[in-house]
């Protein structure tokens, strides 16, 4: 809820204060306006085999750098909705003075000297303007160097009346930066870009405008030179949508086909069916007016059967008032009679259908409490299935009876079609055997509530089901201090062997980090990513994923030098979102000592090992990297009058590089960077052969005339091992220990690793452990959950009160929750599904659907009884006569569900639990409705019983039998 240009003030802000603590050279900055999965497309620029450059020679990782740098990121950051695009991969192109050593000290110079040099004769100065013969010249000198010919010819300094020049000293060309990454494609190094979408935008729209201006820019560059897409968010968003889509069009027609069965009358089912479009036109018009997209989660839960459910109440009423009518008329209505029946029959149900819709939206109010990230996905949920059910509500109020009246004119049978006449031969004996053994049948029925609570306990859970993206993330480790031109070899090996899976279409690889660090790593670390082909090029298009994946772990695993994580693009980062690691799970142990840090991430990882599910268990990479420490030798520097910064100025220079001064070709600037030549900076004696300059008054004083010092003279030039990289949090030092979890759910997962980590794993004291994952979401979840959802179902009864007058009617009615939810549990339990949030939104849904048909029932009963009609007899009839409407409303409301649940399409992991426990929970449901809730009705209103004089004896005896010292 905060603006993020508000946050980034302040951020800026702190900055500003933090920036003065920071060491010379280090400057913080903000990333781009984005969110953690705000990388919704990656491409690449590469030339075909073969292509030459404009020199006539084949291009290289530095011409198609400065192509994309100056002609490609230009034109893709004007796209609208996009942020940033962050490159990897090439080499900056820059004009490299590399001085050799010797040569200085010949000519009794310094590094500082060449860079003062290229400092003061490469830039062009303004001198104002000059009037002269009325017009004004604008006055200006320039001086900067324009080639690399420029760059050699500018003079030093002068000895014995000779000019001593750049080219006298250094070598001067075209060399390459030391680069934090690069980035590979099926085993050959390309440049590659990631384009960041702006906070707030649509990811397809962006998506989709990117695409078009790369194919704009193709047309653009040079022959030869191509860019590729090879990561498209659009990709998996239209898979999602056509999933989305294709459920609500089979459970639409399968809506429609009940319909026709069950009403025995074409034109009504078609008014009943125009619900439909009807109401989900409404519903998009909400979803456009709050900018609620159209997606997986907000199109998930919509269900054409509990969108109709008020519908078919009412049209099933004046069908059957129609047809009796007709009957006792012996001829067609007339066109007012239609009307007034019409409105008399909607009069007869609108109240339990009113009150029906209103428990089912009520139901989705405990969705709207959740917060954080369960909150951004259900939100549009439930904002779009109240909106539904509300449209709905209305249409079946006003659309629906006017409907009926108007369009059926026909003959309406008052007797049943075949399929009602057949459901109710089988149904009237099983009522009377259930209000003969009343008392067994509420036995059962309490009997299977209790089993059912104690099999939920075995569930299982898990924050949201798996969404399968198709593609594979993997992440290659290898040993710290591996070196970046080391690491491409490895990888391009590693993405040799990966191309011979018919199943991948294409690898790409992000080593080390980019340019813009939003997501930092060592050279020894790198992304692949596997893109798949479509499963019906696959040769065995049912192979599982999960059997996909260990294929490929067996056969990386045989290339040494390389340790693995497999997760997929999106989880990557979403998990990386909410703990802080890519994994499923982090085992955070937090304190100050490194080494102790570590021993005890050793342990903890030993531990997890040893756990069922666990794969890809991993330490994080806290020592072992190589150092080449330079430590200054205080003493020495005494004696030759250095300080330790004049020391590490030369150091600093002379092998990490000094910018001085810029390059232009035409719009296109180049740094100038002097640093010593390549051979030298490899080269550890000739490191340590470094001459440091000593100050002026020293070389005076000195009776050789010393002019420099070596480097071994003043520091000791060591090779170590030093930490690789100290993570913190909260502003304490951690370490992480992260495992993936394979064929478990989460919940019970991490229940094993608390238990093996305390009964394993000694911490010292001061130091503690934390868990993180995305279980934590579900705990959140579930916290929040437990405090509200008894909150709705108290609002339900308090609706059902104010339907019925009366708390026990109230109460039996509301039976039909713990029943309903029954066969959610079991159903999840026969398809080996754990308990979700997506499960839990079914439970939710799944209370109103049980309470509408039980609302249905006792309405029809109560209406009896109140024309003094015998309890025996208003059961019977009323449980007979509702007998097509409750089937009407559990079979249209299931059957819709029924393409989320059987589906596999991509997204379909995600619906499937909300599915599965509606329609187990519909099937329980109607049992209850029509045996068990009859058999309790009976129980409850039986003549001869006072319920208040019941109670009244319960309360004395109680008070009779207890005392203050029992």
């Amino acid at each position: 809820g905060t603006d993020i240009y508000f946050a980034r003030q302040l951020v800026a802000e702190r900055l500003q204060t933090v920036r003065g603590g920071l060491p010379p050279g280090i400057d913080p900055e903000m990333g781009p306006i984005a969110t953690g999965l705000g990388e919704i497309f990656m491409y690449t620029v590469e030339a075909e085999p073969g292509a030459l450059n404009a020199d006539g020679v084949p291009w290289t990782p530095t011409d198609l750098r400065t192509l994309h740098d100056w002609v490609v990121k230009p034109q893709l950051v004007t796209v609208p909705g996009v942020t940033e695009v962050n490159t990897i991969g090439g080499f900056e192109k820059q004009f490299h003075v590399t001085p050799w050593p010797d040569r200085l000290a010949a000519y009794d110079l310094s590094l500082s000297d060449v860079i003062t040099a290229l400092e003061r004769n490469n830039a062009n100065v303004g001198a104002g303007y000059i009037e002269r013969s009325g017009e004004q010249y604008l006055v200006r000198v320039p001086g900067q160097a324009k080639s690399i010919e420029d760059l050699a010819s500018i003079i030093v300094t002068q000895r014995h009346g000779v000019s001593i020049r750049i080219k006298d000293i250094a070598d001067v060309g075209l060399g390459e930066e030391l680069r934090t990454g690069a980035a590979t494609e099926n085993g050959r190094e390309v440049v590659l870009g990631t384009v960041f979408m702006l906070i707030g935008q649509n990811s397809r729209t962006v998506s989709t405008a990117v695409a078009g201006s790369i194919e704009e820019i193709n047309r653009s560059l040079p022959d030869g030179v191509v860019m590729r897409t090879v990561y498209n968010r659009t990709t998996l968003v239209e898979k999602t949508i056509l999933t989305v889509a294709t459920n609500l069009l089979e459970g639409a027609l399968l809506v429609i086909v009940v319909l026709f069965l069950l009403l025995g009358n074409i034109r009504a089912a078609i008014v009943t069916a125009a619900i439909i479009p009807l109401a989900m036109l409404m519903t998009i018009t909400g979803m456009v007016q709050n900018k609620v997209s159209g997606n997986l989660m907000s199109l998930g839960a919509l269900d054409f059967g509990l969108i109709v459910d008020g519908a078919v109440i009412i049209v099933e009423n004046c069908l059957r008032r129609f047809g009796e009518e007709q009957k006792r008329l012996k001829r067609l209505l007339k066109r007012e009679e239609r009307f007034d029946l019409a409105a008399v029959a909607t009069g007869e149900v609108i109240r339990p259908s009113l009150f029906g819709v209103l428990i089912i939206t009520v139901v989705y109010i405990p969705i709207f409490a959740l917060t954080g990230i369960e909150g951004k996905m259900f939100h549009p949920m439930a904002f779009t299935v109240v909106t539904a059910l509300l449209s709905a509500l209305v249409l079946s109020l006003t659309f629906v009876p006017a409907a009926v009246a108007l369009f059926v004119t026909g003959p309406v049978d008052e007797g049943e079609n075949r399929v009602m006449s057949k459901a109710k031969e089988i149904y009237e004996p099983l009522l009377e055997r259930a209000l003969d053994w009343r008392y067994a049948m509420v036995a059962g029925a309490s009997a299977i509530v209790l089993l059912s609570a104690l099999l939920a306990t075995r569930l299982g859970a898990e924050f949201i089901p798996q969404l399968d993206e198709g593609d594979i993330a993997m992440h290659a480790l290898r040993i710290p201090g591996t070196s970046l031109s080391q690491a491409i070899k490895m990888q391009e090996a590693l993405e040799d062997r990966l191309q011979k899976f018919p199943e991948v279409e294409r690898v790409f690889t992000k080593i080390g980090t980019a340019d813009i660090a939003t997501d930092p790593m060592p050279p020894n670390v790198a992304d692949t990513f596997l893109m798949m082909k479509d499963r019906s090029e696959w040769p065995d298009s049912r192979k599982p994923r999960l059997q996909l994946v260990a294929e490929i772990e067996r056969a990386v695993r045989a290339i040494p030098g390389n340790n693995y994580e497999f997760t997929q693009p999106i989880q990557m980062r979403f998990n990386e979102l909410i703990a802080g690691v890519r994994s499923d799970l982090a085992v955070k142990v937090f304190g100050d000592d490194l080494d102790t840090l570590l021993t005890a991430g050793e342990e903890i990882q030993t531990a997890l090992e040893g756990v069922q599910g666990a794969s890809d268990v991993r330490l994080e990479q806290a020592t072992g990297l190589p150092l080449l420490s330079i430590v200054p030798n205080r003493e020495a520097l005494a004696r030759y009058g250095l300080s330790v910064g004049d020391m590490q100025d030369v150091v600093a220079a002379s092998i990490g590089g000094r910018v001085a001064g810029q390059v232009f070709e035409g719009d296109r600037r180049f740094d100038v960077v002097v640093r010593m030549p390549e051979a030298l900076r490899d080269n550890v004696e000739a490191i340590r052969r470094l001459p440091i300059p000593l100050p002026e008054h020293v070389r005076e004083g000195d009776e050789d005339g010393l002019a420099f010092v070596p480097l071994s003279e003043v520091a000791n030039v060591e090779i170590s091992l030093g930490p690789n990289q100290i993570s913190r949090e909260n502003g304490k030092r951690r370490i992480v220990v992260t495992a993936n979890v394979r064929d478990r759910d989460l919940s019970t997962f991490v229940e094993d690793v608390q238990q093996v980590v305390s009964g394993q794993v000694q911490i010292p004291p001061g130091y503690w452990i934390e868990y993180g994952g995305t279980f934590e979401n579900l705990i959140s979840a579930g916290n929040r959950l437990r405090v509200v959802v008894p909150l709705a179902m108290l609002l339900i009864l308090a609706l059902l009160f104010a339907l019925f007058g009366s708390i026990k009617d109230s109460l039996l009615v509301f039976t039909g929750v713990p029943l309903a939810l029954t066969g959610g549990v079991i159903a999840l339990l026969l398809r080996g599904l754990p308990f979700s949030i997506s499960a839990a939104v079914g439970f939710i849904a799944l209370s109103g659907v049980a309470v509408l048909n039980g609302v249905v029932m006792v309405s029809f009963i109560r209406d009896l009884r109140a024309k003094k009609m015998k309890l025996d007899k208003a059961i019977r009839l009323g449980a007979m006569t509702r007998l097509r409407p409750v089937l009407m409303t559990a079979l249209v409301a299931s059957l819709g569900f029924v393409p989320m649940a059987l589906n596999v399409g991509a997204g379909a992991e995600v619906q499937r639990p909300l599915a599965t426990v509606v329609i187990g929970g519909i099937i329980s449901s109607t049992v209850l409705t029509l045996l068990v809730l009859p058999a309790i009705y009976k129980i409850a209103h039986q003549e001869g019983l006072d319920w208040g004089a019941e109670l009244r004896k319960l309360i004395a005896k109680a008070q009779t039998s207890w005392s203050p010292a029992k």
